[in-house]
């Protein structure tokens, strides 16, 4: 399935995807847009890490968040979870190899925001020094 973000207006042929899509599409990106989920396939990357590891490679996560997106990353087919009956317990994880492709996906937005975070402050800056003479007047 091929969707574009790119509105009909400008001049590009917009394709047509049912509701069934657009559901799917949106479920997706929740999930890659959510907090930790870019955080955590960052910290995974090529390699297999234990759950103290994996949470003491990502700053202000809790263990508790940590689960429950591991536990999605798993569900969604993005991240393997390997047990081991050992004692103590131990339990690795790592990207499967879709979550491997998302990696991939996901660098050259990190550098985008790497390239234009500082004109984005700056209009940031800007913005909100107009803003606060406009809200003050409410």
């Amino acid at each position: 399935m091929s969707v574009s973000l790119l509105e009909p207006h400008h001049g590009l042929k917009q394709p047509e995807v049912c509701p069934a899509d657009c559901e799917a599409v949106q479920a997706i990106l929740s999930r890659l847009g959510d907090k930790w989920t870019v955080p955590i396939v960052a910290a995974l990357g090529d390699r297999t890490l234990r759950f103290k590891s994996l949470h003491r490679s990502i700053d202000g996560i809790s263990q508790r968040v940590l689960t429950a997106s591991l536990k999605n990353l798993e569900r969604d087919g993005l991240m393997v979870r390997r047990a081991y009956s050992a004692i103590p317990p131990r339990v690795e994880y790592e990207l499967s190899p879709r979550g491997k492709s998302l990696r991939v996906t996901l660098e050259p937005l990190v550098d985008w925001v790497a390239e234009h975070w500082p004109s984005i402050e700056i209009d940031r800056s800007a913005f909100d020094a107009r803003s606060k003479g406009i809200d003050q007047s409410f």
